[in-house]
């Protein structure tokens, strides 16, 4: 996690400066001061996403002279879906694609990436915001596929969603809101799955606008899967119609 940090005004301006992709961006309320400023601004530009929090949390994090803010860097590039779906069209190849509507656990977005990696996703979406962190945890849990597949940030999944679908997608949510299985659709054609968080599963929002919701059958008494494996049961079934 330390080599993934990078602490103190003027050295995370120029890591912004740089061109370095900052997945989080902690920082202590109050501040103030011409440089600060200039930091603030250079992240308004770039459209980082601020955490604010308490001193003692910068304090626990490292034990460097922070001032107030530190930066989480990506050990990954993102990317943009609109730069990849028309490659993936162009070289005439059936794309799928992978959003997770806010999925917070590390180990949980880097077994998904293991998965969607093997099983030939050629695109994970994430949101800018309310999003795993891209860390140490998660590159071990991806055995590598991090370094792989490409993961896509987007400021708006709603507009993503709407996106895909004006391209041609059918766009899958996989729910427990339906009674109609994941074995019962036809995965023939582009397609994108949308698999909700942790806690609550698909925003309201994104569910109104899927082409389909499915559900996985759970047999036993446990009325819930874990997202990972739920994503590798869907997604097995893809590559079983698939092939």
């Amino acid at each position: 996690m330390k080599e993934n940090i990078i602490f103190g005004l003027r050295p995370v301006i120029e890591a912004i400066s740089a061109g370095k992709q900052i997945d989080k961006l902690m920082m202590q309320k109050g501040l103030q001061g011409q440089i600060f400023h200039e930091l603030l601004q250079l992240v308004k530009d770039n459209g980082i996403h601020i955490q604010y929090v308490p001193i003692e949390k910068l304090n626990y994090t490292t034990h460097g002279n922070h001032q107030g803010v530190i930066a989480f860097v990506s050990p990954i590039t993102y990317m943009q879906i609109s730069e990849i779906v028309p490659e993936l069209i162009e070289q005439g190849k059936n794309p799928l694609v992978v959003i997770l509507d806010r999925i917070t656990d590390v180990r949980n977005f880097g077994a998904i990436a293991r998965t969607c990696e093997c099983c030939g996703v050629h695109a994970i979406i994430v949101p800018e915001k309310e999003t795993a962190q891209i860390n140490a945890d998660a590159m071990k849990t991806s055995a590598g596929a991090l370094n792989i597949i490409p993961v896509c940030k987007e400021k708006n999944l709603y507009n993503t969603v709407k996106y895909l679908k004006s391209n041609g997608f059918n766009v899958i949510g996989c729910t427990e809101k339906s009674d109609k299985y994941i074995y019962k659709a036809d995965y023939s054609k582009p397609t994108a799955i949308v698999m909700g968080s942790e806690e609550d599963g698909i925003s309201p929002q994104i569910l109104k606008i899927m082409d389909e919701l499915l559900a996985i059958p759970i047999l036993g008494e446990v009325k819930s899967l874990n997202v990972s494996v739920a994503t590798a049961m869907i997604l097995g079934e893809v590559v079983r119609q698939r092939m």
